[in-house]
């Protein structure tokens, strides 16, 4: 039985294609304006390559930030309950999901049996999130994907107190003006995200704790958050797909009971 998951996140689209427990096909789209659109041809390029096409699939479910506008899907399933059964088909063992996208971070706790216990959520402020590197990316001339890199050759990781993105961007400016050193800054930065994640997390954290969202694709971003919580933190083995791969299962699970039925 052959299912879809499209996960339709503030940045990207990412699309995962199962044949029973088996991913097919996976990737990744920037995304735009006509998300669903975005969508709809990343899917039918992912099947085109593994030689099938939408009459093939049983199901599709659409989950993330944009889910509502993904018309194509068969149904949508939050972005938290998709998380999970995402990172639990990656990492079996996971307790506590630290999960960090362009717009917002969300923390899970799962039972023993991968269900979600209780959970999190920062969608109000950009601070925590891949927004605010992304703002520290552009003031450094620098790509997102460079910030890890940079943040290694840190020797006095600048603090940044400000809890808001604007204020902290400031303060970011007046950093660069000083004449701190990037590195720093960008150490400084990673170490403000997690201590963010920390303060929603709290005292209470059960490992393992994995990593997964675009963010966790960041160098050092993992070591930051273990730092911040005092215990070690592990990135998902595809961590920008755990959310359509958790769709993808949800998918044919649907799908398995609605022909049993």
């Amino acid at each position: 039985m052959i299912c879809a998951g499209v996960d339709g996140g503030s940045r990207a689209i990412k699309v995962a294609v199962m044949d029973g427990g088996q991913v097919l096909a996976s990737g990744v789209h920037d995304q735009g304006v006509d998300h669903d659109g975005r969508a709809a041809r990343l899917l039918d390029d992912l099947l085109a390559g593994a030689g099938l096409g939408r009459g093939d699939l049983a199901r599709i479910v659409a989950t993330g930030y944009t889910r509502a506008g993904i018309t194509f899907a068969d149904t949508t399933i939050t972005e938290i309950t998709c998380h999970a059964v995402g990172v639990r088909r990656q990492a079996p063992d996971a307790a506590t999901i630290i999960e960090i996208g362009g717009q917002d971070s969300k923390l899970l706790r799962l039972n023993p049996d991968g269900s979600v216990r209780d959970f999190a959520m920062n969608d109000r402020c950009a601070a925590g999130t891949g927004r605010f590197l992304e703002v520290v990316a552009g003031r450094l001339g620098a790509d997102l994907e460079d910030l890890g890199n940079l943040a290694r050759s840190a020797t006095a990781p600048a603090p940044i107190s400000s809890m808001c993105v604007v204020f902290a961007e400031t303060e970011i400016i007046g950093l660069m003006s000083a004449g701190t050193k990037p590195a720093d800054i960008v150490a400084g930065v990673q170490a403000s995200v997690a201590s963010r994640v920390a303060a929603m997390l709290g005292r209470q954290v059960a490992p393992p704790v994995v990593f997964t969202g675009g963010v966790a694709l960041i160098p050092g971003m993992a070591k930051a958050l273990s730092e911040a919580i005092g215990t070690p933190v592990r990135v998902a083995p595809d961590p920008q797909m755990t959310g359509a791969l958790g769709a993808a299962i949800l998918a044919c699970r649907q799908a398995e009971a609605r022909d049993a039925s």
